[in-house]
C-alpha cells in the first residue's frame, strides 16, 4: 500500500518531491510493531521504486549503494519525500524527512542503482 499523495512537484528535470501522509490503516503497520507501529524500511524503498519509476521509466532495482534511516516513521506522520535521479550514474537519490511542527526532520536518506 502506498501513502496518501498530498502534494507534488517536479521542481526540475531528473527531481520529484512529494508530500504524503502515512495513515495508521496502511497494512505495512501490521504486526511491525505491536504496541509501537513503525514504517519498516523495505516499505520506504518500495515507494522510493514507486514513484521513481516516473522519473526512471524501465529501469530496475540493480543494487542498494548506501541507505540511512535515522528516524522512525510512526502512523499519521506527514512525510516529504525528495528523488533525484542520475542519468549518468543510473542512481536514483532519495530523503525522505518528517514534517512536524512546521519543522522538517530527516528519517532516511539513500542512493539505489537501478538497470535497465
Amino acid at each position: 500500500m502506498k501513502p496518501v499523495e498530498l502534494q507534488r512537484a517536479q521542481p526540475e528535470v531528473g527531481t520529484l518531491s512529494l508530500r504524503l501522509s502515512v495513515p495508521a490503516t496502511l497494512s505495512w503497520f501490521a504486526g511491525h510493531f505491536p504496541t509501537q507501529p513503525i514504517l519498516p524500511g523495505v516499505a520506504q524503498l518500495d515507494w522510493v521504486m514507486a514513484y521513481g519509476e516516473e522519473l526512471a521509466p524501465g529501469m530496475r532495482f540493480s543494487a542498494i549503494d548506501s541507505v540511512k534511516f535515522q528516524r522512525p516513521i510512526v502512523p499519521e506522520n506527514e512525510l516529504e519525500l525528495n528523488l533525484q535521479w542520475d542519468t549518468s550514474r543510473s542512481v536514483l537519490s532519495f530523503t525522505y524527512t518528517v514534517l512536524k511542527d512546521g519543522v522538517s526532520v530527516p528519517a532516511s536518506s539513500g542512493k539505489i542503482k537501478l538497470c535497465p
